[in-house]
C-alpha cells in the first residue's frame, strides 16, 4: 500500500474547511473520502481561464495527456520537483505551469530509526490545513469524449530538515548525506499566488520543505 521515500497518505479537509480556508465560494462537487491514497478521488484547487480559484476533484496520480488509458502501470502519485522538466509524465504540465494546491489537514511518513516502519502523523502547529504543491492535468479520451481531472504531489530533497530527514527507510547503499529524503512543499498564503500564476523562474524559492516550526508531528498510535 505504501511507497518508500514518498507520501502515500493524507487526511484532505471537508469542503467547507476548503472554503474558509482558501476563500472559495461554494461548489457542486462529489463528496469524497477524507483517507485519501494513491488513485483515490480527492480535492485539489487550481486557476480557472478567468484567474479565479477552483475546487476540482480528480484521481491523486496524474495521467498524461498522451496516455491511451486513464490508468497507468506505474504510480504517479508524486513527482520529485528537480525532475519534473524532463520527466515525460509531468514535463508537459510542469511547463504549461499547471500547478495546483493539494489541501490537507494532515500527512503520513515512515519513520525506520528502530528498525521498523513506524507511521507519523504530521499537521500544521496553527491547525490550518496545508496547502501541498502540485501539478494537475485534464486526460481526455479522444474515442469517447472521457474527462478525467488528475493531479500529483511535488517533493524536494529534505537531508538537511530536522524532522523529514528523519522519515523513509535508509538506503544501504548510500551514506547519511546522500540518502535523498524527501518531503512534501507547503505553500503558504502569502505564496499562494506566486505559486500558481507566476513563471517558472518565480516559483523556484517556494519548492522547499515546511518550515519546522509550522510542523507538529508524532508517532501515529494503533488500535
Amino acid at each position: 500500500m505504501y511507497a518508500l521515500g514518498m507520501c502515500t497518505r493524507y487526511i484532505t479537509p471537508d469542503q467547507a474547511a476548503i472554503e474558509r480556508a482558501w476563500h472559495i465560494g461554494r461548489h457542486n462537487q462529489p463528496k469524497w473520502a477524507s483517507e485519501v491514497f494513491p488513485r483515490s478521488q480527492a480535492p485539489f484547487l487550481r486557476l480557472d481561464a478567468s484567474g479565479k480559484l477552483r475546487l476540482v476533484v480528480g484521481t491523486w496520480g496524474l495521467i498524461p495527456s498522451w496516455s491511451k488509458t486513464p490508468t497507468l502501470k506505474y504510480a504517479t502519485n508524486n513527482c520529485r520537483s528537480e525532475e519534473a522538466a524532463a520527466k515525460p509524465t509531468f514535463r508537459d504540465a510542469w511547463r504549461q505551469g499547471q500547478r495546483c494546491i493539494i489541501p490537507a489537514m494532515s500527512f503520513d511518513e515512515p519513520c525506520w530509526e528502530t528498525g521498523k516502519n513506524v507511521w507519523w502523523r504530521f499537521r500544521r502547529a496553527d491547525r490550518l490545513p496545508w496547502g501541498l504543491a502540485g501539478l494537475w492535468n485534464t486526460w481526455v479520451d479522444r474515442r469517447s469524449g472521457e474527462i478525467v481531472e488528475s493531479y500529483t504531489m511535488l517533493t524536494v530533497n529534505a537531508d538537511d530538515h530536522p524532522y523529514m530527514s528523519r522519515m523513509h527507510k535508509p538506503d544501504p547503499k548510500l551514506p547519511p548525506d546522500q540518502q535523498d529524503k524527501r518531503s512534501v512543499v507547503a505553500v503558504e498564503a502569502c505564496n499562494l499566488e506566486q505559486w500558481l500564476s507566476g513563471a517558472g523562474s518565480e516559483i523556484f524559492g517556494l519548492l522547499r520543505p515546511p518550515a519546522p516550526e509550522l510542523i507538529e508531528a508524532d508517532p501515529i498510535r494503533m488500535a
